[in-house]
């Protein structure tokens, strides 16, 4: 009877055997799947498909040792870009991808070129696509589930947020921009794993570049480890000759590696004789393998050698991130290995059907899960059926994806006007109001800002809700009675997420959150503030955030060329037609501050909507005289004309001539050019666009229907008779309101900002941009006068 180890080292071989088994099928998949898109699928337009057959083959491997043996369904992953395919291959295994998908890989309909939370089915935890962001998300995705978790938000088990990261990726800034922001919120259970095949889109990578990459690791407190031999190197290293053979491969040129591995055995045995055939022991190990033999010994990297990876992955057990090196070889088993061209290579037709004869697979078997594999079909089954990460933690188990309950809002958000204030003011004392409050919503918000907290009006939310931090800190200014307005201690309990001046840090943040009802099963509503001018610095990842649906509200304040003295590099231009422009987010810029009220209390729900989205809200510092209405359009204010973008301030005459419309900060020239007007033009209309985006969006949605008519904006300027000419006004470019023209085939003269800013008082400053009072009035009367 054999004894327990013995059943146990059993067991491992048993196990090693079906992932092996898997590691092939895994690869053939990804391979088959680029080659069917690009060379069996009819092409209608000639156009190549792409697919990354190389750089899929560099992660088979480690894919198949985490989603089919170390992850656990909490666990949550961001897959390197370009290895798509590999991970629609191991849904595929394990029935939660299709074969039409598959078929139809980077067609319409079909698994995407990148993996999707939105547009993929399969179970896609964080989108990638655009380098680098996808591997930083993973940390603040770490950081808002201990949020969630301290605050008894969620009874989920605590996962790991494991990043899979091509090497190059190393290269994105931002990527050490999160790294720093983890070690200063004590970052844990974050797994970063580089797929180090030395090898970029047009080049080899640089000698040794792992060195810098592990010193920034260790230096933030990473647990830093270094996968590079496999059992079979190791093997060969611990014979006569080893160490010098070790000697050899450790100085060898990424280049010439590459090189060699590309070559094959035949060409590794003469550079390997020809440096070390003098070399006691080394004769030995050369004769012990034929060329293919050697080809496959001096590849064996640990990043594609099952034993090493489960080894190294099992054993990290603590909650500290961890970073793994592992070295792979791009295009691994594939017949441009190591090429340094092979990144955007493929496999054509002969070097396919000779693939597919290595693999073990007949015509017509390509998609057969099961062919090729010398592994029982009902052992695979059983097996796939047993896999940890497949087993699910939603109701049932049946789904990884959670859903957290929604939160009430009231339909009216209190906040005490002044006479004259500010939205980005009237911001401020609405969260406070909020703040006061111990229902869901005030229990619900979370705040972050990349430290412009106190300058963008969110001071008295976080004295009343104060700072999150893992463990309690202590206000040392407090503590030695320096007086100070700001009363910020660090607590589980803390409502707000400071965050150092990095703007892709605060979006990647914002996405994590956005994303907490579906990761983590416990709904937040984020609002992150910046100034206006930096979401161009954060773009790319308020874009990344927005294309996987994450819920957040962005206060952007201040903005345009309002904020005067600052000076140009601070004036934001361009910034409501980013706001227009980017899906899943509504963009909004009141001039007063009951329709900033209106807004906050419909955003809040629109963010928990099935069909909603995101905000942002673009805000000024100018105080300007605020009217004194009630909410409700019986009152004086319309709130639903508020939320679809824009209402009539003072309403035309039947007969009006022309209107003036007006965005934001500009209220009050709009104002006073529309009173001089009136002398001449008794029945002038003045409009007030509160959302020239949601206007957008409603005119082109309703016209794709064929109701253009029925569109808000429509309706609007249907008070217009057909004749009527429109002079536009805001703070930014003139072609976030040159379109209404457009809707019913008006004139329009657009007012706005087309230059650079500069230091200088508002009055001096509209002045020179043509945007005061006489600009307005100037343009009145070159529309009338044609």
């Amino acid at each position: 009877m054999p004894d327990a180890a013995s059943t146990v080292m059993a067991a491992s071989a048993d196990k090693i055997r079906l992932l092996e088994a898997l590691e092939r099928k895994v690869l053939w998949l990804s391979a088959w799947t680029i080659h069917n898109a690009n060379h069996v699928r009819p092409s209608r337009d000639g156009l190549k498909v792409g697919g990354h057959q190389a750089s899929s083959a560099s992660l088979a491997s480690i894919m198949t040792a985490l989603y089919f043996d170390v992850l656990r369904p909490q666990d949550r992953v961001a897959v390197k870009p370009h290895a798509s395919p590999v991970f629609h291959a191991i849904q595929y295994m394990l029935g939660r991808q299709t074969r039409d998908k598959l078929e139809r890989f980077r067609a319409l309909g079909g698994a995407q070129s990148y993996p999707s939370r939105t547009k993929d089915t399969d179970d896609v935890d964080f989108s990638t696509g655009s380098v680098g962001l996808g591997v930083a998300v993973t940390a603040f995705a770490s950081l808002v589930q201990d949020y969630v978790r301290l605050k008894g938000l969620s009874d989920q088990p605590e996962g790991r947020m494991v990043a899979l990261v091509g090497d190059a990726e190393m290269d994105e800034g931002n990527v050490f921009e999160a790294m720093l922001e983890g070690w200063k919120h004590d970052l844990r259970n974050t797994w970063w794993i580089i797929d180090y095949n030395r090898q970029s889109l047009d080049s080899v990578v640089s000698d040794r570049l792992w060195v810098p990459i592990e010193g920034m690791f260790r230096s933030l407190d990473w647990n830093v480890q270094i996968l590079k031999y496999g059992k079979k190197l190791e093997a060969a290293f611990a014979q006569e000759g080893g160490d010098a053979l070790r000697q050899w491969i450790d100085t060898c040129p990424n280049q010439l590696y590459s090189a060699l591995t590309f070559k094959g055995g035949a060409a590794w045995r003469e550079a390997l004789t020809h440096d070390l055939g003098d070399t006691r022991g080394i004769r030995h190990i050369l004769d012990a393998h034929d060329d293919a033999a050697l080809g496959t010994l001096m590849t064996n990297l640990a990043g594609h050698d099952l034993p090493t990876l489960l080894e190294t992955f099992h054993g990290t057990t603590d909650d500290r991130p961890a970073c793994f090196i592992a070295y792979t070889v791009k295009g691994r088993g594939l017949p441009f290995q190591g090429h340094k061209d092979n990144h955007s290579g493929l496999m054509n037709p002969d070097q396919m059907a000779a693939f597919k004869a290595a693999c073990g697979l007949k015509d017509g078997q390509e998609w057969d899960r099961h062919a090729g594999l010398d592994i029982d079909p009902a052992a695979l089954d059983a097996f796939l059926d047993s896999v940890p990460f497949a087993q699910g933690t939603g109701p049932g188990k049946a789904s990884r994806r959670l859903k957290g309950a929604a939160i009430p809002v009231p339909s009216a958000l209190a906040v005490d006007l002044g006479a004259r204030m500010s939205t980005q003011e009237g911001f401020g004392k609405i969260l406070g109001e909020i703040a006061k409050g111990d229902d869901d919503l005030a229990a619900r918000i979370v705040t972050t800002s990349p430290d412009v907290t106190v300058s963008t009006n969110l001071g008295p939310w976080v004295n009343r809700r104060g700072l999150f931090a893992r463990h309690e800190t202590q206000d040392i200014f407090r503590e030695q009675k320096v007086v100070s307005a700001q009363r910020w201690q660090g607590a589980p309990s803390g409502q707000h997420i400071e965050l150092g001046i990095a703007e892709h840090n605060l979006f990647l943040m914002l996405a994590a959150l956005g994303l907490s009802h579906d990761l983590f099963g416990a709904r937040l509503l984020p609002i992150g503030t910046l100034y206006d001018p930096f979401i161009k610095r954060g773009l790319d990842a308020m874009n990344y955030a927005a294309y996987q649906d994450a819920r957040f509200m962005v206060v952007a304040t201040p903005s345009g060329v309002t904020l005067a003295p600052e000076g140009g590099a601070h004036q934001s231009i361009a910034t409501p037609l980013i706001g227009m422009g980017l899906p899943n987010v509504s963009s909004y810029e009141p001039a007063y501050v009951d329709e900033l009220a209106a807004i906050m209390a419909w955003g809040f729900d629109h963010m928990q909507r099935p069909d909603g989205g995101s905000l942002y809200l673009r805000l000024t510092t100018r105080q300007v005289d605020q009217p004194k209405r009630g909410q409700g359009r019986e009152q004086g204010l319309d709130r639903d004309a508020v939320i679809a973008g824009g209402y009539w301030l003072r309403p035309p005459a039947p007969d009006a001539e022309f209107a003036i419309v007006y965005c934001g900060a500009l209220a009050p020239e709009a104002l006073e050019a529309h009173a001089q007007v009136l002398e001449d033009c008794p029945g002038a209309g003045l409009l007030a666009v509160t959302s020239p985006d949601r206007l957008h969006a409603g005119w082109t949605a309703a016209q794709r229907e064929g109701r253009g008519e029925d569109a808000h904006v429509h309706r609007l300027l249907s008070a217009l008779p057909a004749g009527a000419k429109l002079v536009t006004v805001i703070d930014g470019h003139p072609a976030t309101l040159s379109w209404l023209g457009s809707v019913r085939g008006q004139t329009v003269a657009a007012l706005g900002v087309e230059t650079f800013g500069q230091s200088a008082d508002i009055p001096d400053l509209y002045r020179v941009q043509g945007l005061d009072a006489d600009a307005i009035v100037d343009a009145c009367a070159k529309v009338l006068l044609g």
